[in-house]
């Protein structure tokens, strides 16, 4: 059963190095950011078919995350929030604005599918 690990400037690189990985950003100030996160942990707590899918998530608000913001400069025009940005091995592979289980899990099938 996956989890949602907090993120920090020391284990972001590692995080996004995974062959899937699912990054929420969001801001400590966020309402809409803050219920996200809620029921994406409530959606893992119970997910059985993710298991070899990583999710974290990044404040960006958090003080040392120059390392994470200078590696990845589209960072600077992410103007809505929250934003989730699945990788694949390492790479951007889609991203969308807002929340939604159901809208991840479609994508997260097109991952496992390759498509």
């Amino acid at each position: 059963m996956a989890k949602l690990e907090q993120l920090d400037g020391k284990t972001w690189e590692e995080f996004l190095a995974a062959p899937k990985a699912v990054l929420v950003l969001g801001k400590s100030d966020c309402e809409a950011c803050s219920a996200w996160s809620q029921e994406l942990e409530a959606f893992l707590e119970e997910d059985v078919d993710h298991g070899d899918v990583r999710f974290g998530k990044i404040l960006l608000d958090t003080p040392g995350l120059v390392s994470f913001k200078r590696a990845n400069p589209w960072v600077k025009d992410v103007d809505t929030l929250p934003t989730t940005i699945i990788f694949r091995d390492g790479a951007q592979w889609k991203s969308f604005v807002g929340s939604g289980v159901e809208r991840l899990t479609n994508r997260l099938a097109r991952l496992t599918d390759g498509s």
